[in-house]
């Protein structure tokens, strides 16, 4: 899954689990059983998982360019920059 298909997947769940929450809500509340709201909720949440979870074709539509092996030899990683402690203070007296 490359970073586009996390962002769609992200975005569908909580998507697909707001829709699951307000279609169980709104049942339970019309027919008035606490029971059938958490199992239609759980449903949803299933339903959720089958759809998020397993990586998709379409989750990977932009796939990442790595950089080869040798390439990178050529290019060091750029190293920290360790700073000395002398900064400069601006003590205004008044």
């Amino acid at each position: 899954m490359d970073w586009q298909g996390q962002k769609v997947a992200e975005q569908w769940m909580q998507i697909f689990l707001l829709v699951s929450a307000a279609v169980a809500f709104v049942t339970g509340y019309v027919i008035g059983s606490f029971q059938l709201m958490v199992l239609i909720y759980a449903g949803g949440v299933v339903l959720t998982a089958l759809i998020i979870i397993p990586n998709w074709p379409w989750y990977n539509r932009h796939p990442l360019n790595w950089l080869d092996s040798s390439e990178a030899d050529k290019h060091p990683k750029p190293q920290p920059v360790v700073n000395s402690g002398n900064k400069k203070k601006n003590n205004k007296q008044k």
